[in-house]
C-alpha cells in the first residue's frame, strides 16, 4: 500500500509545493484535486484544481509526472466530485464534460483512477435515481473503458445541510446501491473510492464491506468519524446525520484503523490510502491543516507498508 493525501485541503498551494510538503513528511502518493480550473469552491473543499484537465497537453502531462517523480510522489488518482445526476441538466451536461476531461487528462498522466460521486437527484426516490444512472454512466464507464482508466465512486450520502435534504446527492452510499450498479453495469471499470466514515453514521459494517465488495475496492479515503451523541439524541437517525456526524481526522473518531487495514490486507488490496482532510478544528491555516495531516499520518502510517519502496512506517527502524 501507499499512504496518501487529497489536495483538496491545499486549495491555495501550487501542486509542486504540496508534494514536497507530502514527500518530506511520509506521503508517498496524491490525489489530486481536479475541479474545472474557472470554478469557484460551491462547498468546503470543492473547486480546487491543482491540474487544469481542459488544458492539460501530453507535453505538460509528462513534465507533471517528472516533477512529482522526482520528489518521491506518484499520483494514486484525480479527483473531481460533483453531480452527474443533478436535475438541471445544463449543470448536468457541465460535470459530465469536465467529468470526461478529467478521465481524458488520468489517460495522460498515466493515471490509472478517477474518483467522484455518481450523483443523485435528493427529490427523487432511489429506484428513479437508479433509472436515470442507467441512462447516463453506460456512456460515462465506456468512455474511461476507452481510455484504459478506472473510475472509483466514493461512498458519501452528500447530505451535510437542509438544502440537500431529503435524499443527498449521491446514490451509491449502501451496499444495496453498489450490488444494483455493479450487476448493471458490464466490465470493473467502475469501482468504489472507499471512505469508511460514511459508512459508521449509517451504521454499515465497513470490515464487511472489504469481504464482500475487495474486488471493487479500488482506492481508499482515511476519514475518521465523531459522532455527536448530544446531536444524535437531539435530532435522532431520521435526520441523516445532520447535527451529530462530524467529519474527523484519523485517529480522532470512531474507527478502529489497525481492524480495518488489517481487513484490506486480508482481501489483497494494494492500493492507496489516501487521507481526506475535512476537520474543522485543523482549517483556518496552512499550518493547521499541515498539522492535520501529521497526526493522520501518524494514526495510519504504522499499518501502511509498501513492498515496492524502501518507505517504512513512520517511526520504524531499519
Amino acid at each position: 500500500m501507499k499512504l496518501g493525501l487529497l489536495t483538496a485541503a491545499f486549495a491555495e498551494t501550487p501542486l509542486t509545493e504540496v508534494a514536497d510538503w507530502a514527500s518530506a513528511n511520509g506521503y508517498s502518493a496524491l490525489e489530486v484535486a481536479c475541479w474545472p480550473a474557472s470554478d469557484g469552491p460551491v462547498r468546503r473543499y470543492a473547486g480546487v484544481c491543482h491540474i487544469d484537465c481542459a488544458a492539460l497537453g501530453d507535453d505538460q502531462a509528462k513534465e507533471v509526472v517528472i516533477d512529482l517523480a522526482e520528489r518521491g510522489i506518484e499520483i494514486s488518482a484525480l479527483g473531481y466530485y460533483p453531480n452527474p445526476l443533478t436535475a438541471d441538466l445544463e449543470a448536468r451536461a457541465e460535470v459530465i464534460a469536465h467529468l470526461r476531461h478529467v478521465i481524458a487528462a488520468a489517460a495522460r498522466l498515466g493515471v490509472p483512477l478517477v474518483n467522484t460521486f455518481i450523483g443523485n437527484d435528493q427529490h427523487r426516490p432511489p429506484r428513479e435515481n437508479f433509472e436515470e444512472f442507467t441512462k447516463v454512466w453506460p456512456d460515462i464507464v465506456a468512455f474511461a473503458a476507452d481510455h484504459g482508466v478506472r473510475i472509483a465512486i466514493e461512498n458519501c450520502p452528500m447530505i451535510f445541510s437542509p438544502d440537500e435534504w431529503p435524499g443527498g446527492n449521491n446514490l451509491m452510499h449502501t451496499p444495496a446501491a453498489w450490488r444494483d450498479v455493479f450487476d448493471y453495469l458490464d466490465g470493473d471499470t467502475l469501482g468504489l473510492n472507499l471512505d469508511p466514515s460514511h459508512l459508521v453514521w449509517q451504521m454499515i459494517d465497513h470490515e464487511r464491506v472489504v469481504r464482500e465488495f475487495a474486488e471493487r475496492i479500488y482506492h481508499i479515503h482515511a476519514k475518521d468519524m465523531e459522532i455527536d451523541r448530544e446531536g444524535l439524541y437531539a435530532q435522532g437517525v431520521l435526520s441523516r446525520g445532520m447535527g451529530w456526524q462530524v467529519p474527523r481526522l484519523p485517529g480522532l473518531g470512531e474507527i478502529r484503523w489497525d481492524r480495518f487495514i488489517s481487513a484490506l490486507y486480508r482481501v489483497g488490496y494494494d492500493g492507496a490510502v489516501v487521507v481526506e482532510h475535512e476537520d474543522r478544528r485543523f482549517e483556518g491555516t496552512e499550518e493547521l491543516v499541515k498539522a492535520g495531516f501529521v497526526l493522520a499520518r501518524n494514526a495510519v502510517a504504522p499499518y501502511i507498508v509498501d513492498p515496492r519502496s524502501e518507505r517504512r512506517p513512520h517511526g520504524a527502524s531499519s
